[in-house]
């Protein structure tokens, strides 16, 4: 049951007597911050971490209920209350089936970039996203609602604000946090709000300052050297890849920002409720290059706790603000120390997979080309120019899905028409249920998603590892990669645990119920009654999460 059903959000009367609207939202997601991460560290932690956890309603089993666990798609649930196959925002990035041509799940082409480069994925902007999120939904009440988003990453910072934001940020190295300029834009007048801080920040990286800490403490006695593919990591801080991007500092420049733009801009202290996310990205760059059980992510966590301890002890400044921190996915160390520590079912995917699938399909197709293209678990059918006749391209998937389905360490194949074929699990109240086929069907979209989506193994990872580069990864359907911390709090509130699962796309009609709005009639996710936090949600027991 959704909070308030309507065709559109709009702002409902504040009844004489209830608990007032928060002024502010805060939304934080941690990019590859699992519930086992969370729970990991958590008796540890001292700063913010332990602040949200200690006071907030913490559900330690949230959900990421689709089974494509990346980045985009992971933020484009948070805020929407739909499910990836709604968003639009199927993956990372996607082929397109007319040219073969990758796509990055936020192109925008006709944008610019303020810092006047092409960034890591070129021009970007919420085009793509075919959902409007919380951001949207209090710009349409009350346009004088201020929404802004701050991040390591473009698809962290775009998917949080949505399409109508008054500022979207996110950290360019060399340059300061930046932003995409739509057609007539200027760039001094849509990074006004950072300048500042810019100005700040470029001085003092041009001192060189310290990446990391020495090693001490708990994360000292994580170090060790691990041989992957054909070298060795040596696991140590400070690690051999110096870089902003896979450090700590990421997001503490991140955090900086975000109290920058709570202050600078009044966030809170203006009559109608306004918009802060925050999608820190230094874990998941860690992670994939380090893992998650090394001294590198020890300091990592330890330092992001700190710098969240930043983040509410200033939000303590702004009366009625409402915070929810969740992640985008969870995610798994790197398979060798895994099997090392007494998993023996880690591995790496055969690579030798793909030449053998596509060697097949010349053979039983009599096709003179290679038809296959891979990013992941992820498989395309499509010819040197792009384009394979559509009756072709269902015979191959469906060959194609047969044969992954035998291949070791594989534990399913579907192609892109089963998937859509999936009745939908979109209102399934227990995400832990949902078979594996339901999982990847909330994450399948028409036209962007792959031919052909496989599963491998608990425990199996389709990254073949180098040291020096990506070593492990996410992106997998099982509960390490979509169990997922969802904590609120408010000042002054007394913490309370719930245990039983809910899912992130459950945010989205919590906090429009918390701020007044009546959120779209069609959501994916329902309303969590948090009160005394908020009013309980419109016919709580039925439908809520009491």
């Amino acid at each position: 049951m959704l909070c308030a059903p309507a065709a559109t959000a709009h702002a409902t009367p504040q009844p004489e007597g209830e608990l007032r609207h928060p002024r502010l939202v805060v939304t934080i997601v941690i990019d590859q911050f699992g519930s086992d991460l969370f729970n990991q560290y958590r008796p540890v932690f001292t700063g913010g971490l332990r602040r949200l956890a200690d006071e907030g309603v913490v559900y330690a089993n949230g959900y990421q209920t689709h089974g494509m666990t990346e980045t985009c798609p992971g933020h484009s649930t948070v805020l929407t209350g739909v499910h990836p196959n709604r968003t639009g925002i199927a993956a990372n990035d996607w082929l397109d089936r007319a040219t073969g041509e990758e796509i990055y799940c936020l192109a925008a082409p006709e944008n610019r970039l303020a810092d006047g480069g092409q960034g890591e994925n070129g021009p970007v902007g919420p085009d793509n996203l075919r959902a409007s999120g919380f951001g949207d939904w209090l710009k349409a009440a009350s346009p004088g609602s201020r929404v802004f988003a701050v991040s390591g990453k473009d698809r962290g910072a775009i998917n949080l604000a949505g399409s109508h934001a008054d500022g979207t940020f996110w950290w360019a190295d060399g340059f300061g946090f930046t932003t995409y300029l739509r057609p007539g834009e200027e760039a001094a007048d849509r990074l006004r709000p950072v300048s500042a801080l810019n100005a700040t920040l470029q001085a003092r990286m041009e001192t060189r300052p310290a990446l990391w800490e020495p090693m001490s403490g708990r994360c000292a006695a994580l170090a060790g050297d691990w041989p992957i593919g054909d070298g060795v990591l040596h696991s140590t801080v400070p690690p051999q890849r110096l870089v902003v991007d896979t450090s700590p500092v990421l997001d503490e420049l991140t955090v900086e920002a975000a109290i920058a733009l709570l202050r600078d801009q009044g966030l809170g202290r203006g009559s109608a409720t306004d918009l802060l996310g925050v999608s820190l990205s230094g874990t998941d760059r860690i992670a994939h290059r380090y893992g998650s059980q090394g001294p590198e992510m020890c300091q990592q966590l330890l330092r992001m706790d700190a710098a969240l301890g930043r983040l509410v002890e200033a939000l303590s400044e702004v009366p009625e603000t409402l915070v929810v921190l969740t992640a985008d996915h969870g995610g798994s160390d790197f398979a060798e120390r895994l099997e090392a520590r007494g998993y023996p079912e880690a591995g790496r995917m055969d690579p030798g997979v793909m030449a053998r699938l596509n060697a097949a399909v010349r053979d039983r197709f009599h096709l003179g080309f290679d038809a296959l293209k891979a990013d992941g678990s992820n498989i395309y059918v499509m010819g040197d120019d792009g384009t394979v006749p559509d009756q072709l391209r269902r015979e191959v998937a469906s060959a194609v899905a047969g044969m992954l389905r035998v291949e070791p360490g594989v534990i399913d194949a579907f192609t892109i028409d089963e998937l859509l074929a999936t009745p939908s699990a979109a209102r399934n109240i227990h995400p832990d249920l949902l078979g594996l086929r339901e999982r990847i069907a909330l994450s399948t979209s028409p036209v962007r998603s792959a031919d052909v989506i496989f599963a491998l193994e608990p425990g199996m990872t389709p990254f073949p590892g180098a040291a020096g580069g990506y070593v492990a990864g996410h992106g997998t359907p099982w509960d390490y990669d979509r169990r997922v911390p969802i904590v609120f709090w408010t000042r002054g509130q007394t913490g309370q645990e719930r245990t039983l699962p809910v899912r992130t796309v459950d945010i989205a009609p919590t906090l429009a119920h918390a701020a007044g709005l009546a959120a779209p009639p069609d959501l994916d996710g329902r309303c969590l009654g948090l009160a005394p936090l908020a009013r309980p949600c419109a016919g709580e027991g039925a439908g809520t999460d009491r």
